[in-house]
């Protein structure tokens, strides 16, 4: 009975393992010049089980916006044919614009029928000429997030919200926007590499106090320090990633 039960220990750790390795996914947007196909091929290579697809328009486009029922069935053949699930949609928008309003709810529609459950992205206002001061954004962006954020959760998908400069500059940042917001399906994408090119920190300190509220994470390396557009191969840059792994294991 003894080794049953160990047995049974065993299969189930293999199992969480399993899980957690199936949860490492490979984004398209890694293949910003390559069609849809080209990039699953390649992420299908490279041994992942896993994708998060690409939506943001004059951007990487590989599901469009405005994907009709019959574009994203073959979005599904796509990702059937290899072997992915699709288990988030980068789904950038200026949310604190009505059009990027508009817009994200053409994400959350997408998720929606492609039974995906995560959507990540940054608030937008990134055009500071055009969308005020940081106070004006926040307050226009936490005037709109409440009803998308409402209509995401009816369909059970959580919202991400990227460390990518302006109101999302750092985790700690962030993460004071999304108690802000006050919802249970609206948490941070933690982007190690942006915190250091947007937020001039180290994520290897700045996660650590935020990290309770990180529901997503893009595994970005990085050379060079703040405003160094240098991101390269994981584990080849200065990102300390086991340190990061610990802080989100513990």
């Amino acid at each position: 009975n003894y080794r049953q039960k160990q047995l049974a220990v065993d299969q189930n750790e293999k199992n969480n393992h399993r899980t957690m390795a199936d949860r490492l996914a490979a984004s398209t947007n890694s293949y910003h010049t390559y069609t849809l196909e080209e990039a699953l091929a390649g992420i299908a290579a490279a041994g992942f089980t896993s994708v998060e697809l690409t939506s943001v328009p004059g951007w990487t486009e590989h599901v469009l916006r405005d994907s009709t029922d019959e574009d994203l069935a073959e979005v599904q053949r796509l990702l059937d044919t290899y072997g992915l699930t699709a288990v988030s949609l980068s789904g950038h928008s200026d949310l604190v614009s009505d059009a990027g309003i508009t817009e994200f709810r053409k994400a959350i529609n997408l998720a929606r029928k492609l039974g995906i459950n995560k959507i990540t992205t940054s608030t937008g206002g990134h055009d500071a000429s055009s969308a005020g001061s940081l106070e004006e954004q926040r307050v226009a962006f936490l005037e709109r997030i409440g009803p998308l954020a409402d209509e995401a959760a009816e369909h059970g998908i959580s919202i991400c919200l990227e460390t990518h400069g302006g109101l999302l500059a750092t985790g700690e940042i962030s993460k004071k926007l999304v108690q802000d917001i006050g919802r249970d399906n609206v948490g941070i994408n933690y982007d190690p590499g942006n915190v250091i090119f947007y937020g001039g920190v180290r994520p290897e300190g700045d996660l650590p106090g935020s990290v309770d509220a990180v529901t997503h994470m893009h595994v970005k390396d990085s050379i060079g320090g703040p405003g160094v557009w240098n991101f390269p191969q994981v584990g080849t840059g200065e990102v300390d990633f086991p340190a990061l792994f610990a802080t989100l294991n513990a």
